[in-house]
């Protein structure tokens, strides 16, 4: 099984059943409470709190959830201005994530465009 770390957008992906997201419902997902947290409201504002309780339980019986460490927020801080610079409009959240990805040594899955040619990566629309 492979590792990857699903930012916000795989997770809802994944939740919906999108299939090209299909292969990773199998893999090993870590994410983090800042993940789940953005996932959390974006449940809760398409099917309400009842469906939101159970899709957030189901999901964190399924995939890891971490916390970054403090050098993560300092890492991601320095990450998204460079990459703002550029042009890109990164998130924090997902900026995060990714650099979470990066001490971890593994792949950041997404589907957010701004992470298309960055190394590393599993970009799946």
């Amino acid at each position: 099984m492979v590792k990857l770390f699903a930012d916000t957008y795989a997770l809802v992906e994944i939740l919906k059943g999108n299939t090209a997201y299909e292969k990773y419902s199998q893999e090993e997902l870590i994410t983090s409470e800042f993940n789940i947290f953005e996932l959390a409201y974006a449940m809760y504002r398409d099917f309400g709190r009842a469906d939101s309780i159970n899709m957030l339980s189901f999901l964190r019986s399924r995939i890891e959830v971490i916390s970054p460490e403090d050098l993560d927020y300092l890492e991601a801080s320095r990450f998204r201005l460079s990459n703002n610079k550029k042009g890109k409009k990164l998130s924090l959240i997902d900026s995060l994530g990714y650099i979470c990805s990066k001490r971890l040594k593994i792949r950041f899955l997404t589907g957010d465009r701004e992470f298309k040619d960055i190394e590393e990566v599993e970009y799946i629309k």
